[in-house]
């Protein structure tokens, strides 16, 4: 298969999947670019640049490409892609309002037939755009009426990543509980008996 990593940052889910595309795939990272605006992209982008360059036997068939709507956004060859995956991003894209830009992206690279997996902090059915662009957390439905809005068709869902104890409206956002407790010490042990965000975990398909 030929997979796209939608920006890996510092390639935690790299690490999995390389292995699996080592021998037989074709694996493109479609990271920040050195050109962007955000002061922490283009040192993020350099940190997993020299990761898979440490470990050539795991990472060395990795293809790097620079993701920066409306710029950059050749992230592999037109409809050459099997697949695409992007972890926890969709909410920064709705912050930046480039959503619709990036799974645009994900459409024109994806072959007919083509998979979008989605992972992404699920915020409660009624929260609105307010609460979407400042919380990290993302309703299904948004989510869902963005892909649509680019061709893709849901083909389905699992509860593998959800967390029912997260009740998604904190102080600080989704950034209130673990890995990040943008609060502190403050009620640690609270956010740490709630553990990390309750996600949604999507299939789209681009159609024959």
């Amino acid at each position: 298969m030929t997979v796209i990593e939608i920006l890996p940052s510092r390639g935690w889910y790299t690490e999995i999947m390389a292995p699996y595309l080592r021998d037989h795939g074709k694996y493109y990272a479609a990271h920040f670019s050195p050109n962007a605006s955000a002061s922490y992209m283009p040192p993020n982008l350099r940190n997993f640049e020299e990761k898979i360059t440490a470990d050539p036997d795991l990472y060395g068939k990795i293809t790097v490409r620079h993701l920066n709507p409306p710029n950059e956004v050749a992230i592999a060859p037109a409809e050459s892609a099997d697949m695409a995956l992007t972890f926890r991003n969709v909410h920064n894209w709705i912050m930046a309002g480039q959503e619709h830009e990036y799974f645009a992206t994900f459409y024109k690279a994806l072959m007919p037939g083509g998979v979008l997996g989605v992972v992404e902090h699920r915020a409660k059915p009624d929260a609105g755009m307010d609460v979407m662009r400042t919380s990290g957390y993302v309703t299904e439905a948004y989510v869902k009426e963005v892909a649509a809005a680019a061709g893709f068709e849901f083909a389905g869902s699992t509860e593998l990543n959800a967390n029912p104890k997260d009740p998604t409206v904190h102080p600080e956002g989704v950034w209130t509980l673990p890995p990040n407790y943008r609060m502190g010490d403050v009620d640690r042990d609270k956010y740490m008996a709630i553990g990390e965000s309750d996600r949604m975990t999507l299939k789209f398909v681009k159609p024959l």
